[in-house]
């Protein structure tokens, strides 16, 4: 769509202004490839639900061929996700791929395709084994297989940067003329440069046959830093839509971050005079969610919604920011979500209170269980604190919302001795029934790990183990990660308690969830846009 047309007719959008930029987001498909990362049915869809509240258009909620559960994923999230258009990925020319698409998206209210094949010489040569023409025919087999299902239909160019510029023109041309309505151009290896991807939209649109008639694309990897940088770039040239993931997750460096670019487009209207639909003040609290879900915190200094994003430490900022805020900051920290205060609970607040802070914190909708046992947890941490921050109740409540697990964390009980073993005995519940077993080791930590090896046998490689904690403070909740492998899977977990070797087990047995739904995932060929 180029800059100077006043509006487009997209049939998922209707007419659309010139001025707006439609936010595609790919984290509960591209995102979810993080290494470490995977989730669960429920945690996906509670990903969902949330990215459609923040104000996100196009939600790509996964590659239905790759997995039952990748096809139950995408089917679930098409039935109870209200607000967005659901995506789901194929390949082109795939026609199982297209088939079982549509399929899963079959109870969705906005249903979108979006197929994709390699188009670079490297690709094609060494990847796909297939001469251009075969790549042409494909992209228009799968196009036109795509529209059939539905009439939104997305084509993507993998590794679209370093295709040929005249080859690109003739794929771009086949995808339209084959119903295509958006066309992806995206720079799947972090390849190139703001430079690159603002002249190939621009050409794009100056060349093609049709190209005024639909939405152009982008969607960027950071594997050089410019992710963010490359997007606005590919707006500048002509791309109304952008594909981005919550807190930039995503394959090796990860995406373009929605945040950051959600922001900068607000921040910067001068230089970049568009809009989205995007409610700003949400992006904390669902940056929280993913972290929490994938048990990847965000780095303290990261842009928007690390913990140090509007934290002014020097003398000379401080008194800055005190008489105008305006002066060291450039946005208002509540426009993202941030508040000024978070000291709020303490062992005589009361259930409502406590449900009340629930909600604020994003947690509204836990049912009477759930509620129950985190309250629990709170009373109990809330006696060992003398104060409960907002950090504290996120971490603990985190630990009670996961669903559909097999494994589960009972008690544990330790006996250790400076020069001597440590004996753990720990209990769990492993599909509804409780097992209990002692073990030693050479210290409490790997005492309680040997339980768990022994109450769940698993070959597992523990290939991680981080503590941190919580908040400030000597009676600060231990945060712990625990990253395990097996068979080339690789999925990261985490725990938080008041004691670091209860706080160790959670996270250990959250990891073991994920990899049990890990386990069934395949990836078919030429997987990754």
């Amino acid at each position: 769509m180029s800059a100077s047309s006043p509006t487009i007719t997209h049939p998922s959008f209707g007419r659309m202004p010139a001025d707006r930029v439609i936010i595609f987001d790919t984290t509960l498909r591209d995102g979810e490839q993080s290494p470490g990362f995977s989730m669960n049915l429920a945690e996906k869809l509670r990903m969902a639900e949330a990215l459609a509240a923040l104000g996100v258009d196009v939600i790509e909620a996964g590659f239905p061929v790759a997995s039952k559960g990748d096809f139950e994923s995408v089917h679930q999230i098409a039935q109870h996700t209200k607000g967005a258009v659901i995506c789901a990925l194929a390949r082109s020319g795939g026609a199982k791929d297209i088939a079982a698409a549509g399929e899963a998206l079959a109870p969705a209210e906005r249903k979108r395709i979006h197929n994709f094949i390699s188009t670079s010489p490297l690709h094609m040569k060494y990847k796909l084994r297939m001469e251009p023409e075969t790549v042409l025919d494909l992209i228009t087999t799968g196009n036109t297989a795509a529209r059939n299902l539905t009439d939104d239909v997305e084509w993507s160019a993998e590794d679209g940067s370093r295709t040929e510029p005249d080859f690109l023109c003739r794929c771009v041309e086949a995808a339209i003329k084959a119903g295509a309505t958006t066309i992806n151009i995206p720079d799947t290896v972090g390849y190139a440069t703001p430079e690159d991807m603002e002249r190939i939209f621009s050409m794009l649109l100056a060349r093609v046959p049709g190209a005024d008639q639909v939405i152009f694309s982008a969607h960027n990897h950071n594997d050089l830093g410019l992710g963010v940088a490359n997007t606005l770039a590919s707006v500048r040239g002509g791309a109304r839509q952008i594909e981005c993931t919550i807190n930039g997750i995503g394959e090796r460096a990860g995406n373009a971050a929605l945040e950051e670019i959600v922001m900068a487009l607000r921040t910067r209207h001068d230089q970049y005079p568009f809009t989205t639909g995007i409610h700003t003040e949400s992006l904390l609290k669902v940056s929280r969610m993913l972290a929490t879900i994938t048990s990847f915190d965000v780095q303290p200094n990261k842009a928007i919604v690390g913990r140090n994003a509007f934290a002014h430490e020097s003398g000379i900022h401080q008194d800055g920011v005190l008489k105008n805020a305006a002066t060291y900051e450039i946005m208002t920290p509540e426009s993202v979500g941030w508040t000024r205060s978070s000291l709020i609970m303490g062992k005589h607040s009361g259930r409502a209170a406590f449900r009340d802070k629930l909600k604020a914190l994003g947690y509204g909708d836990l049912d009477d269980a759930k509620l129950n046992d985190a309250f629990a947890r709170f009373k109990d941490l809330a006696d060992k604190k003398k104060a409960v921050y907002d950090e504290d109740i996120v971490a603990l409540v985190d630990d009670e919302v996961r669903d559909n697990e097999h494994i589960r964390f009972g008690s544990l009980s330790l006996t250790s001795c400076s020069g001597k073993p440590s004996t753990v005995t720990l209990s769990l519940t492993i599909d509804g029934a409780t097992v209990e077993t002692d073990a030693t080791g050479n210290g409490p930590v790997d005492a309680a790990f040997n339980a768990l090896r022994s109450a769940f046998p698993h070959e597992a490689r523990l290939a991680l183990f981080s503590v941190g904690a919580v908040t400030e403070g000597t009676d600060a909740q231990a945060r712990t990660t625990v990253r395990l492998e097996e068979d080339g899977k690789m999925v990261d977990g985490q725990g938080a308690d008041a004691d670091t070797v209860v706080s160790a087990v959670r996270a250990y047995v959250h990891a073991l969830n994920k990899l049990l739904v890990k386990r069934t995932r395949a990836e078919p060929e030429a997987l990754g846009v």
